[in-house]
């Protein structure tokens, strides 16, 4: 079979019915199959896949094993020669699962490749492609610096602004829709599952390229993806923050060593100290319901990084989105 496409889902049925609609609509003259994991949310998918597309291998996980695990227990019941690991909350445009498998196939020791991931009102999502994270490029990761200086290669975004000849080696693939052969996921050992939520995409890259392949951005292929909607907001948004911080201490533990992350939680209480002195000056003397939630946000943040507060989720939604 040319190619398993492995989907986690976790509350997104209707997110996913038009995810497998695109897919199913945009895959022509490919073996595929679909293969479906539902992690532990019963939402009614399972269901929903049998109603419209009873193709689907659909596989019930009776825990949540977050992003890793579901999807390294998808593979465990692929069979393609190629893998793609594609977000619920997707939507295929065109031929692009056919463009990024040719490009794996053609590419000179390619390990993971990715298409160019759209927002849904079809702007550019800028995460789509990094670089391995330092703890430099994280300290000085703002969004008003990536605005004014889109193209410092810190940020490893350039490829996105400018219009490619062809793939293009990047470092870091976003986990929303990624592509992989079989034998290069096995050889790097599947997904890591140390981290809790995010990251999981960076440290799967990162294997690849330690065990001398390369990652490629591929500019012909284009998939939407409407991410972020379910961590918007109040207490999930804050939860958010606080594990992103947490995955990216934990791939700096694992793969640069216990002092990179020592010091990338001091450069997040670096951070985290000014802007809760100036938002709490403007909850103050404004008495404005805009400073409370970015305050809650950097306080939590503050607390992660001087030790004294962990990833604790609000509500069970928030323990497994991406």
């Amino acid at each position: 079979m040319d190619l398993s496409i492995i989907i986690v889902n976790w509350n997104s049925a209707a997110y996913l019915e038009k995810c497998l609609e695109s897919v199913y609509g945009n895959t022509r003259g490919l073996e595929f199959e679909v293969i479906v994991v539902d992690n532990a949310s019963f939402d009614g998918c399972g269901e929903m896949l049998a109603r419209r597309f009873p193709r689907v291998k659909f596989i019930q996980s009776q825990a949540n094993l977050g992003f890793a695990g579901a999807n390294n227990l998808g593979f465990e019941h692929s069979s393609g020669r190629a893998l793609l690991f594609l977000n619920p909350d997707t939507e295929v445009r065109g031929g692009a699962i056919a463009t990024l498998l040719a490009a794996l196939n053609r590419l000179d020791a390619a390990g993971a490749v990715g298409a160019k991931l759209l927002n849904s009102d079809g702007t550019i999502q800028t995460s789509c492609i990094q670089r391995f994270p330092t703890v430099l490029n994280q300290a000085i990761d703002a969004e008003i610096l990536r605005r004014t200086l889109p193209r410092l290669s810190v940020w490893g975004m350039r490829p996105l602004l400018e219009k490619q000849a062809g793939p293009v080696a990047v470092e870091v693939i976003s986990g929303a829709c990624l592509m992989m052969k079989r034998g290069v996921f096995e050889r790097v050992g599947l997904f890591t599952t140390a981290y809790f939520m995010y990251s999981e995409d960076v440290d799967l890259c990162f294997k690849a390229h330690q065990a001398g392949f390369k990652n490629y951005y591929v500019d012909d292929a284009e998939v939407v993806h409407h991410g972020g909607g379910s961590t918007e907001g109040g207490s999930q948004e804050k939860f958010a923050a606080v594990v992103m911080r947490e995955s990216i201490a934990t791939f700096l533990a694992l793969r640069r060593g216990k002092a990179h992350a020592t010091a990338y939680r001091a450069s997040v209480v670096v951070a985290a100290v000014p802007r809760c002195a100036f938002l709490w000056g403007g909850l103050v003397s404004r008495d404005s319901q805009r400073f409370r939630a970015p305050l809650a946000k950097w306080k939590a943040l503050l607390r992660w990084g001087i030790g004294s507060g962990g990833p604790q989720p609000a509500a069970p939604a928030e323990r497994s989105l991406r």
